[in-house]
């Protein structure tokens, strides 16, 4: 049987290094690695499907999936991770309680962002917080003319207003916003001693989120094109297998504490600490092990409209991969 030869287009994860160098193979199929940009990889897909097999938002991904759009099929393969309490900047004069978030003008890069979905969840769930007592705001963060991907079903009564000619961080710097939930740190927070994060103890709150509710947020996840599954539906599997053990060789280079994959003091530490809030297998791929984050997101991006319809992770994945192999 001759081999599948697929492109295969993600960031360069030492989690995935094993497959995109060519140590790990996945049988039956030889990858031909693109090195592109993470947003270049991000708005081919979502836009073109361009590659075979690809980093996905996973906000992106649930949204079609939910309106009834499988060009493409995700497997549970999480690439980026990030705890997102963090991900909410407020001007501390305007916002220092969670009363203090209704009628404030708050923005986001886009509704659809995964780790906005996060950050609103958040607010919503563990703060209290009404999302449609907000005038919501939509905004490139650094450049002005960032625009939805997706197409929205908002619930009644929230207010979301595109701004196109200025950024969330501009709006943010000058006073016009009160606070933005995005991502990664507006510039004004490096410069402005009036921008903060609204958790002063961050780390500590995501960590105790982590421990207790076993969520570790689940930011892009692996996609395969559906013509390639409608042809070859055991790639599914074999593709999945082949990212698992990379991310298990990743994670006994990051467990060697005598040397580290990346140039990070303290690096060892940051594990121990994973470890003690989350496990031994502190990143783990599949369903099962995932489904307290993936029922949590999956019902977030429903209540926000970013999902259409409220899915079950059952339904986003091949059922090839809902269950680990025991031997």
């Amino acid at each position: 049987m001759a081999k599948l030869d697929l492109t295969l287009a993600v960031s360069h994860y030492d989690h995935v290094l094993d497959v995109v160098m060519g140590h790990v193979h996945a049988e039956g199929i030889d990858f031909t690695p693109m090195d592109l940009p993470l947003h270049d990889i991000f708005q081919r897909t979502v836009g073109f499907a361009d590659f075979d097999v690809a980093e996905m938002s996973f906000a992106k991904y649930v949204s079609m999936r939910s309106q009834g759009d499988d060009r493409l099929i995700a497997l549970p393969v999480f690439l980026s991770r990030v705890a997102r309490h963090s991900a909410i900047y407020v001007r501390r004069e305007k916002i220092k309680t969670a009363a203090d978030f209704a009628g404030k003008k708050i923005g986001v890069p886009e509704w659809a962002q995964t780790a906005a979905v996060y950050g609103r969840g958040v607010m919503a769930h563990e703060l209290g917080v009404d999302l449609t007592k907000i005038n919501w705001v939509q905004a490139g963060l650094g450049e002005a003319g960032r625009a939805e991907k997706v197409p929205l079903k908002l619930p009644d009564g929230l207010k979301l207003t595109p701004v196109a000619d200025r950024s969330l961080t501009e709006m943010l710097d000058k006073g016009d916003l009160d606070g933005v939930v995005a991502a990664t740190p507006p510039r004004c927070f490096h410069s402005n001693p009036n921008v903060v994060r609204f958790y002063d103890n961050w780390l500590d709150v995501e960590m105790a989120y982590a421990k207790t509710k076993k969520i570790l947020p689940i930011m892009h996840i692996l996609v395969v094109k559906k013509t390639v599954l409608d042809r070859a539906p055991w790639a599914a599997g074999n593709i999945f297998h082949a990212f698992d053990v990379a991310r298990k060789n990743s994670m006994k280079r990051c467990g060697n504490l005598g040397a580290t994959p990346a140039p990070i003091p303290w690096f060892s530490e940051s594990v121990r600490r994973a470890k003690e809030a989350m496990g031994e297998d502190y990143w783990p791929y599949g369903l099962e092990a995932n489904r307290p984050t993936l029922e949590a997101f999956l019902l977030f991006a429903y209540e926000q409209g970013v999902c259409h319809r409220h899915m079950k992770p059952e339904e986003i994945f091949p059922a090839q991969t809902h269950h680990a192999v025991k031997v």
